[in-house]
């Protein structure tokens, strides 16, 4: 490990983004795991962004027993607005993002940095999401969905050229370079930013090795959330108010074919996962993203209609 041959004024300072919103609990897990990092503890911070949680005493009780964490509240609702709050007051020369929700493993900071190093022109380092149930011998079936689907860095990255900012390492050059998360976006702003650094021309990678826990969402009711907001994020993203009439109606014909056909591609990619063990597995599994797919088209057509982009 490259970290580990290193003076402490040798490794590059970092600073850790984490926005909360209404989490304590697991913002005090995430950052008993920061606490626990193999990377020298004077040379890195952690910025913690309330972004408008309902009780922020409750934010700040968690965030007090770390010494390394600096709290900061930013009332504007969207979690791209927090980091970027995060971000003007970060003092590192690498920037890492994670969430309240992730359990950073112990060599996190050390691994990521070390690829951040180690790569030539490099921009981002996508690292591993590791999805993890309430009981790991008996995940439901909605659990079981998310592990198939979310957070899913190696596709994220080939697909879109970016990941989620629950696992990201970045420098701050690129960041000057490249310009902040876009605020219009309250979804795929992750994807969006990456895409900009692709487009500058620095490397990408994906590194398994750079490792946080996530866990699975575990209600059908967080999932369709999920799904709305991603069809959102999509439509946003992709539909820009400088199109033209023409470009608008393509990539809206594109966005909308997409979801209607990713159902089939999942159930193809289900029926041959050794992972899913039963029939009645499978079929209930082909249900769910059938469902989740076209409430996500139902949602580009009420944007297209004129719905409210800003629903959360």
């Amino acid at each position: 490990m490259l970290i580990s041959a290193m003076n402490n004024t040798e490794c590059p300072f970092v600073s850790v983004i984490i926005p909360v919103f209404n989490d304590a609990e697991r913002l005090k897990r995430c950052l008993a795991a920061l606490s626990q990092q193999r990377y020298p503890a004077d040379r890195f911070e952690i910025v913690v962004i309330d972004n408008g949680s309902d009780d922020p005493g409750a934010i700040a009780d968690s965030t007090r027993p770390f010494s390394q964490v600096t709290l900061t509240v930013e009332p504007a609702p969207g979690s791209y607005i927090a980091r970027n709050k995060g971000i003007s007051m970060a003092m590192g020369e690498i920037i890492a993002f994670t969430d309240a929700d992730c359990i950073p493993a112990s060599d996190w900071l050390a691994e990521g940095v070390a690829c951040l190093q180690q790569t030539p022109n490099c921009g981002q380092v996508v690292g591993n999401v590791e999805l993890f149930f309430v009981d790991s011998q008996r995940p439901t079936l909605v659990e079981v969905y998310e592990s198939l689907t979310a957070l899913r860095q190696d596709r994220l990255l080939k697909q879109f050229h970016g990941g989620a900012t629950a696992n990201v390492f970045t420098w701050r050059q690129v960041i000057e370079q490249v310009g902040l998360f876009n605020t219009r976006l309250k979804s795929a702003g992750d994807m969006e930013w990456g895409n900009r650094i692709f487009q500058a021309g620095y490397q990408q990678i994906y590194a398994p090795n750079v490792r946080v826990q996530h866990p699975a969402r575990s209600s059908f009711q967080a999932l369709k959330k999920r799904a709305l907001r991603l069809a959102g994020g999509a439509y946003n993203w992709c539909i820009k108010p400088e199109d033209s009439f023409v470009q608008k109606q393509k990539m809206f014909a594109r966005l909308l074919l997409d979801k209607l056909i990713e159902p089939v591609k999942f159930s193809i990619e289900t029926f041959r996962n050794p992972k899913v063990k039963s029939l009645g597995q499978r079929l209930g599994l082909t249900s769910i993203s059938f469902y989740l797919r076209y409430a996500g088209a139902a949602e580009l057509i009420r944007l297209k209609l004129g719905g409210n982009s800003n629903r959360e």
